[in-house]
């Protein structure tokens, strides 16, 4: 038996790095091909969440019980820019950043090819940790939430828009150059070890209500999938959505393979929107 010293990618790594069947930036598949070869991904991360599922659970507990409720919005959010300022990897960074933008463009192209001219957009476009600590976590979920409210009951178009018609007032492409990061030595978690570590914060430190709504936002992914699907004539987008039926509301179990799909979820809709955006600019 020869024992072959770890000289890069693994197979498997190698092949979705050429695997773009599902729509997503090369920008963004960079980024996660990095970030899944973070050794700390593999060492720790499996007994931190083991660890902190279970605080996660108990916190939930003490949540629900019928005590007076707090929320420490400001601290949640200075807590989160400090620790992805000296410890979350500049790949785990830039995909949070990234999904910002993502999503904001999602919810925009949405409200603005949905004839809700009542619906505000979402300004949620960060390029720097600090700007964070002003581009709510908290409100990056209530602006979802508000958004929905003033879209109001969907109505199916009669037919699919076409190219012309599709409105791109809001989109903002992104470009990584405009995303700013000072890397410091002690940036060494990958994405999923330290969202690990946020989950129990995020619960203690807000309202059991704004806890609750927050874990089940994810589920609009579906919604949102079936939307834009009949907007441009597309049903299968709804295949890209892994959390699904917003009318049942879960706990915080499965929460970070949950949190992590619905990352992909506005990355592959955001590329597939890019592809179209840039298809229709270069048309014109």
């Amino acid at each position: 038996m020869s024992i072959k010293p770890n000289r890069g990618p693994s197979a498997y790594l190698k092949a979705i790095a050429n695997d773009n069947s599902l729509p997503i930036e090369q920008a963004a598949l960079d980024l996660w091909q990095k970030d899944l070869q973070n050794p700390l991904r593999w060492s720790i991360r499996p007994l931190l969440q083991f660890i902190f599922a279970m605080l996660l659970h108990l916190t939930w507990l003490v949540k629900r019980l019928p005590l007076p409720q707090f929320s420490a919005h400001t601290t949640l959010q200075r807590l989160i820019c400090w620790f992805c300022t000296h410890f979350v990897s500049k790949e785990a960074n830039l995909l949070i950043l990234r999904h910002y933008a993502t999503e904001s463009n999602i919810l925009n192209f949405l409200a603005a090819n949905s004839g809700a001219d009542s619906a505000t957009p979402v300004q949620l476009y960060p390029k720097c940790i600090a700007d964070m600590q002003h581009a709510s976590f908290v409100q990056h979920d209530q602006e979802l939430f508000r958004l929905f409210a003033e879209l109001g009951r969907h109505q199916k178009p009669a037919e699919p828009l076409s190219s012309a018609a599709l409105n791109w007032q809001h989109w903002q492409p992104l470009d990584m150059p405009q995303f700013q990061l000072e890397e410091k030595r002690s940036q060494c978690l990958d994405f999923e070890t330290s969202h690990a570590l946020f989950m129990c914060l995020f619960c203690l430190l807000l309202t059991r209500e704004e806890y609750r709504d927050a874990i089940n936002g994810f589920n609009l992914d579906q919604s949102i999938a079936i939307r834009i699907g009949h907007l441009v004539g597309d049903n299968s987008l709804t295949e890209m959505a892994y959390n699904k039926y917003p009318h049942y509301l879960v706990g915080p179990w499965n929460l970070g393979q949950r949190f992590l799909m619905h990352g992909f979820f506005t990355e592959h809709l955001y590329a597939y929107l890019q592809q179209r955006y840039s298809t229709e600019k270069n048309d014109v």
